[in-house]
């Protein structure tokens, strides 16, 4: 999927879709690595890095499984605010959402597995990257369509998704599976026209249209998604009254209602997704608590600050050092906040590329160097397990009220994961 930077103006990353590097675009990436030049999507660079051709068996793309003791049901909603009109493109009718809320789940039994994209998105994703058919299969979440919700223990704390600028919302489905899996509640968003390759129930699929990085571009950008995140937290209050907000009406999994606790809401967001997560949060107070994965901020989040906990966790190329907008918010935040770096990390280590550029390399034809400024050098398994671990212990700190005291310190056990502030 399409993750980048947010910031246009940061030293150092190239955020964009249109910005995709060398190879880089033959996953969708819009980049952040530095000084490199847009290319083709296939070019390679030496003849054994070339890509598969379609007749070619098809490299099956897996996501790591979670590991909590709850198995993980979704469901995929059409929304639309009817308060606000699309503003990437002007002859749209009012704003339009897909959102997917995992939960949960009791019985999976019967409730076939969720794709990371559906059918015509993932078409649209392969043709977009120039991958030809049959190269890759898309990877199956552990997601059970429309399983009931498993409603012993309670109504669960709710968390929301931003993904980055570009990045569809399963951008980070192996964090929100693990999630999940020990408890939560955590509700997905596709920004349209921004986010790539949006699938509606109709079968169309929305482009990503919204104009190059520009700082003014990137603000309108935060601000509009800022206003889906809360309008989609709306409809959810919606669903926990009784109401069912899906466009085409269709069927709500059994418990969805019952299992939404929406006095604890949470929100994290990758890269422009952590700039919509800090945003959203100056402006509803209902989210109590925050985390920002390596994004730059925008709006009036850098000046206003917040009083409530917020956590940066960066990769390897971006701290204080070089951007601006971090250090302007530190200033300002009254609340606990903290930065941590995942070592040797690349902005693209806290998104399901961490484990997918491995087994895609070959057949879209990159070699180790390009998977290097994809992914970093941190070992995947391990960045994996450290990203899941330190965003639960943030939620169940914050959230839940439950501290196991891994945020008060470096561990021993995850030296890949350094206190930076």
């Amino acid at each position: 999927m399409t993750t980048t930077s947010s910031s246009a103006s940061q030293p150092g990353f190239a955020p964009g879709r249109r910005a995709a590097l060398a190879g880089l675009a033959a996953l969708g990436l819009g980049t952040v690595v530095p000084t490199l030049v847009a290319a083709p999507a296939r070019a390679a660079t030496a003849p054994d890095a070339a890509p598969k051709t379609a007749s070619a068996d098809p490299v099956q793309l897996t996501l790591p499984a979670p590991t909590g003791p709850h198995r993980v049901g979704n469901v995929a909603l059409h929304l639309i605010d009817r308060s606000r009109r699309d503003p990437w493109v002007p002859s749209h009718p009012p704003r339009e959402l897909m959102i997917g809320i995992w939960y949960p789940a009791r019985d999976v039994e019967g409730h076939a597995l969720v794709p990371w994209l559906p059918a015509n998105a993932w078409t649209a994703y392969l043709q977009d990257n120039a991958i030809p058919s049959g190269v890759l299969s898309v990877p199956w979440t552990h997601g059970h369509d429309g399983a009931s919700a498993d409603l012993r223990g309670g109504p669960r704390p709710v968390l929301l998704f931003s993904p980055g600028s570009g990045g569809d919302r399963d951008t980070c489905t192996t964090l929100t599976e693990e999630l999940v899996s020990h408890g939560y509640v955590v509700v997905t968003i596709d920004h349209t026209h921004d986010s790539a390759e949006v699938e509606f129930p109709d079968g169309r699929v929305e482009p990503r249209t919204i104009p190059p990085d520009t700082l003014p571009i990137n603000t309108e950008a935060v601000s509009v998604r800022s206003a889906d995140a809360l309008f989609v937290l709306d409809q959810l209050h919606a669903i926990a009254a009784g109401c069912n907000p899906d466009v085409e009406h269709r069927a709500l999994p059994h418990g969805l209602a019952e299992v939404l606790d929406l006095s604890r809401v949470g929100m994290f967001g990758h890269s422009m997704g952590g700039a919509t997560t800090a945003w959203a949060m100056l402006d509803d107070r209902r989210i109590r608590a925050g985390i920002n994965l390596d994004g730059s901020l925008y709006g009036p989040v850098l000046a206003a600050g917040l009083n409530r906990p917020f956590l940066f966790m960066c990769s390897q190329l971006h701290d204080f050092t070089d951007d601006p907008t971090w250090v302007q918010t530190w200033s300002h935040l009254r609340g606990w906040h903290k930065l941590l770096r995942l070592a040797d990390a690349a902005h693209n280590s806290y998104t399901d590329l961490q484990s997918l550029v491995p087994e895609a390399a070959a057949a879209v034809g990159f070699p180790p160097s390009q998977v290097e400024l994809l992914i970093g050098t941190i070992d995947p398994v391990r960045s994996v397990l450290a990203a899941r671990t330190y965003v639960r212990a943030y939620f169940d700190r914050f959230i839940r009220g439950h501290d196991d005291h891994l945020l008060d310190r470096p561990s021993p056990a995850f030296p890949e994961v350094e206190f930076l502030a």
